[in-house]
């Protein structure tokens, strides 16, 4: 019998083995490379056709993009509206959406759906038109867009301090402009879906309760097509990062709250460091019970949430610490960030606030791995990075082995204000 009255022992979530469930792989006929999980238990699937065609390989502001955002917007024989009511008509979500070095196309639908929706799929990728009425109406609603987020701090302080990093010509450092969407040319968005989607570099990634014949289906309506014949992996943009360290930029003179962002270039995935700092930073400002919310939230009360993490791009990558405070407390904010860099170059590190970290980290995995295209996700982000499961174990045997100095020296590595970008827009 269990006794009811005596609770159950706690077990911390670093105890846990965490395993990460294997993908079937599979390649199509035209080299089109197709990773599976099948898992789940309810009878719905998720693919996504992953195309190299982010801003990294445009040659002109906003074509990536606008080119990923019109690809719906109409083909030879449907209309945006057609092509809407087709998925809805199936109960089905259809997206898509462009990152720096990638551009996605997302399909949601009920798992004995699936053979009705591909066929749109692949006529997406081989027939979208780019017509003048969508093309008028996008320039149109992206302008609006931006004339309203440009009034608004935050939005200035994204764009500004990763052109500060690392240029505003790279591919993650660029940001749109108005003139840009009106130079937008049908004709250059139609070259660059030919090169990019019709004849690009893709790879697909699904999982769910897949059908039977979901290996066939995807063989039968994308193998033929004139995919992966390059690699698309021969562009390079030197980083060529702002002088002055330093700026404070006045967007909304009436405004009573500023955007502060602190950065540093920083190391990506493939460093030895990569998995330890992750650590360093949940404690640094990675999660809601970290140091710089419990001193700049909670104790001094500046700011509503503050937060430090990593943008971790394929080429290069940044650590950030981003907040918005009161105008007349960004001063104070930024230093009491310096000073908790500072506590943790000179202080120790508490035991059990190091199992905190620890237990919320491997608890965040357990999570993240809770369903089908959770883990579909991961190892998306592990393939589209050049990694294998290896990274992941280690990163788990990381986080349940580092100990308190092996911290402190990390943070004595890696946070110096002096090495960071200081923004603040008001």
């Amino acid at each position: 019998m269990v006794n009811r009255t005596i609770a159950p022992p706690i077990k911390d979530a670093v105890e846990y083995d965490i395993m990460l469930k294997r993908p079937e792989t599979f390649s199509l006929t035209n080299g089109v490379k197709v990773y599976r999980v099948q898992a789940g238990t309810e009878e719905v699937v998720q693919i996504e056709w992953v195309f190299r065609a982010g801003n990294w390989f445009e040659k002109k502001r906003t074509i990536a993009s606008s080119t990923n955002f019109l690809i719906k917007n109409g083909t030879s024989s449907r209309s945006a509206y057609e092509i809407n009511e087709f998925v809805d008509f199936y109960g089905a979500y259809l997206n898509r959406t462009c990152f720096n070095e990638t551009a996605v196309i997302t399909l949601h639908c009920l798992s004995k759906q699936l053979e009705q929706l591909l066929p749109l799929v692949r006529e997406l990728i081989t027939d979208a038109i780019f017509s003048e009425q969508e093309l008028t109406i996008y320039r149109q609603n992206m302008k609006q867009k931006l004339a309203v987020n440009l009034k608004k701090c935050d939005f200035v302080a994204g764009r500004k301090i990763d052109a500060m990093l690392f240029g505003e010509h790279h591919p993650y450092g660029v940001f749109s402009r108005t003139e840009d969407y009106d130079a937008l040319d049908r004709e250059e968005l139609r070259k660059f879906y030919s090169e990019y989607y019709t004849h690009g570099y893709c790879t697909i990634f699904s999982a769910g309760i897949l059908p039977s014949n979901s290996s066939a289906l995807m063989e039968r309506y994308f193998g033929d097509l004139p995919l992966n014949t390059d690699a698309k992996e021969g562009v390079q943009h030197a980083i060529a990062p702002q002088s002055d360290k330093q700026l404070e930029l006045i967007n909304d003179p009436d405004g009573v709250q500023g955007a502060i962002r602190i950065a540093r270039p920083f190391i990506t995935r493939h460093h030895p460091d990569f998995p330890k700092v992750q650590v360093l930073n949940a404690l640094f400002g990675g999660f809601f019970g970290s140091r710089l919310m419990t001193n700049i939230r909670e104790d001094k009360g500046y700011t509503y949430g503050i937060y430090s993490y990593f943008q971790n791009h394929i080429h290069a990558g940044a650590w950030m610490i981003s907040t918005e405070a009161g105008r007349d407390v960004c001063r104070a904010t930024i230093d009491e960030v310096y000073k908790e860099m500072r506590e943790l170059r000179e202080g120790d590190i508490d035991a059990d606030e190091l199992m905190l970290v620890k237990n919320y980290l491997i608890g965040t995995l357990l999570g993240d791995l809770d369903g089908p295209f959770q883990i579909i996700g991961r190892w998306k982000n592990l393939i589209l990075n050049g990694l294998d499961d290896q990274f992941f174990y280690h990163s788990v045997a990381t986080i349940k082995s580092i100990g308190a100095e092996e911290l402190k020296e990390l943070a004595n590595k890696y946070l110096h204000p002096e090495e960071f970008y200081e923004l603040v827009v008001v």
